[in-house]
């Protein structure tokens, strides 16, 4: 049954890209963009390739950040290391990344498997508020609404805002009310279903692992500052992307730009399909002929380059 569980959602994963690719290159001839990608600029890809590894280094320590007070002597390559993996794995079969990279430093480190479950969770949730904070600035950075252009980003964020926030009060309630609140709430489920509760218990223990990893006002702040340099690392890597392609040639290039494609495409992200293919092409591209006028190829030209290259590394 896990087999076939597993085969039907790779199946369905593997579904979900080919549409997506469908719709990013449909209306453009192939050819041109190969030609397009062709003619990058050597210095630019060099500069785009080390950004996105910066962007993985700093993601590697704000995790070492969050597993302070588990193991604060945690070594930054075996972090680096489960991460990268993780990214690997997700390259193939969406989503099983996360679980990759926890049992993998927890099998380097020689910690609970469960805890490091915990903190990817967290990780999660943090990625979750920073995505929907970068989009919100994205709404108020530029001039045209881009409720307008993207008709679902409104309601998606609404959705998503109050579903984060059902999601982190339950977490609470599980910290600061754990024997009361798993009881009853377990107690509750396990009259539905037991093996429903067994997995929801699972899960809440790797939840208040997670979260109770997180200790101390200097790590909050730590945390927070370092996701704040994610996001401006992710957004300076997306800037850097239009030069690989000689886009300033176009159109006046601002940072401005590359902070909202960065936002709405890593959306792309979320979806699951593997390494992001197709959905991250499909928004990308979309982005850049929506809301900054690029042409068709050129736009599919830069989502196809700089997917292919963070995909290789």
């Amino acid at each position: 049954t896990l087999a076939l569980r597993g085969l039907l959602n790779f199946l369905f994963s593997v579904g979900l890209a080919v549409i997506f690719l469908y719709l990013a290159f449909a209306d453009v001839d192939f050819s041109e963009v190969l030609e397009l990608v062709a003619q990058a600029s050597i210095f630019w890809v060099i500069i785009f390739s080390v950004l996105i590894m910066l962007g993985h280094y700093v993601r590697a320590l704000r995790w070492k950040i969050i597993l302070n007070s588990v193991k604060p002597d945690v070594k930054m390559w075996n972090l680096f290391g489960a991460l990268m993996i993780g990214y690997g794995v997700n390259c193939v079969t969406p989503k099983l990344g996360e679980v990759t990279r926890a049992i993998m430093i927890g099998r380097y480190e020689n910690l609970s498997r469960s805890s490091m479950f915990g903190t990817v969770i967290v990780e999660r949730v943090i990625d979750i508020i920073s995505l929907g904070s970068a989009v919100v600035i994205s709404a108020f950075i530029w001039s045209a609404s881009l409720y307008e252009t993207f008709p679902w980003l409104e309601p998606t964020l609404y959705i998503s805002a109050i579903s984060l926030v059902i999601v982190l009060l339950i977490i609470y309630l599980s910290v600061k009310f754990r024997e009361k609140f798993y009881g009853y709430f377990l107690r509750f489920v396990d009259r539905i279903s037991q093996k429903l509760a067994e997995r929801l218990g699972y899960i809440f223990e790797m939840l208040i692992q997670g979260f109770t990893s997180l200790k101390g006002t200097k790590n909050y702040v730590l945390t927070f500052i370092t996701s704040a340099i994610i996001l401006l690392i992710y957004a300076l890597t997306s800037y850097s992307g239009f030069f690989m392609l000689n886009m300033q040639s176009e159109h006046n290039i601002t940072f401005a730009m590359g902070w909202i494609l960065m936002s709405i495409s890593a959306i792309g992200v979320v979806i699951p399909t593997p390494g992001s293919t197709g959905s991250y092409h499909a928004l990308a591209k979309n982005t850049l002929v929506l809301l900054f006028g690029f042409g068709e190829t050129i736009s599919a030209a830069y989502a196809f380059l700089t997917h292919i290259i963070s995909y290789v590394l």
